[in-house]
């Protein structure tokens, strides 16, 4: 039930205990056991009670009229707080993986910025694998497995990988026809995690697990493993779309195209609260519009 203070409001404007308790669904002793309290706890009389009618007294019209503007009030400034709430502003910090955050979170930032003025946008790049998560940023995207945090999550994609290799580099290493075969080639990593952890490719319900030894570099930047591959320096894991044009043109080969290669998972992560702020609803809604098909980029 309403507050005391509202249901003396709802009884002058009904003109009736009874009209107010319709009002109310409730039973018109229910409402007037409310407004005694309310008599008793001001230490004055408020209404003019009779069968059919009740009216306020002098002190009653004058609580009325001045608790009609407060709660006047409290509904205009109710309102606007919504409205705040539900509009993304304010300071919106994002960390995301490098080339990833170029490709695809650096386009949703600028939609969303176009869309509320009042949106302002922090964005720091890292190496996207493995680092450990923070609450220094409302959104942290990362890629592959996650330790233990107290962040919220929201999986965005399982990004398919391939296997790469210039043409410089197969003519002087035969290239692998089997996923056993990787184990003689020089490889270039994104992280150590890609040393230690198997390759795990599918065929034909078949599943094998290669562990890389011979790893040339190990560097996080896509961007950078890119260029050592069309130099020759080895066989890179990766996404396909920094390769398309690559692979269009020639230069880069994919490798053992046979096989099903496990693909990445990609996670949106933010505090955990009660009270998600918009501006973290909204772009978290943006992320998971995107059709990350990232063999088309």
């Amino acid at each position: 039930m309403e507050s005391a203070e509202r249901i003396f409001l709802r009884v002058v404007e009904a003109g009736s205990f009874k009209a107010a308790a319709e009002q109310l669904g409730t039973d018109p002793s229910a409402v007037s056991r409310k407004v005694m309290a309310l008599e008793e706890r001001l230490g004055v009389k408020l209404l003019q009670r009779s069968p059919r009618r009740s009216t306020p007294t002098e002190t009653g019209l004058l609580y009325y009229e001045g608790m009609r503007r407060l709660v006047d009030e409290q509904s205009t400034l109710e309102s606007r707080v919504s409205s705040v709430a539900d509009t993304a502003q304010g300071l919106l910090r994002v960390s995301a993986p490098l080339e990833f955050g170029q490709a695809f979170v650096v386009p949703v930032l600028k939609d969303m910025v176009k869309q509320y003025p009042e949106l302002r946008v922090e964005l720091r790049f890292n190496s996207g694998y493995a680092e450990a998560p923070t609450a220094h940023f409302d959104v942290e995207i990362h890629v592959g497995d996650l330790p233990d945090s107290n962040l919220m999550c929201k999986k965005l994609a399982d990004m398919p990988m391939i296997l790469v290799a210039s043409r410089g580099y197969l003519e002087t290493h035969p290239p692998p026809q089997t996923a056993q075969d990787l184990k003689h080639h020089h490889f270039l990593l994104f992280s150590k995690q890609q040393r230690e952890l198997p390759l795990e490719l599918h065929r034909q319900e078949k599943r094998e697990r290669v562990y890389v030894t011979d790893g040339k570099f190990t560097v996080n930047s896509l961007t950078a493993i890119r260029d050592l591959v069309v130099e020759g320096f080895g066989i890179a894991l990766a996404p396909m779309w920094p390769y398309r044009g690559l692979l269009e043109t020639g230069e880069v080969v994919r490798l053992l195209e046979g096989y099903q290669l496990s693909p990445y998972p990609w996670y949106a992560l933010y505090p955990g609260a009660a009270f998600v702020p918009a501006k973290t609803r909204r772009f978290l809604d943006l992320l998971g519009q995107i059709e990350f098909e990232f063999d088309h980029r």
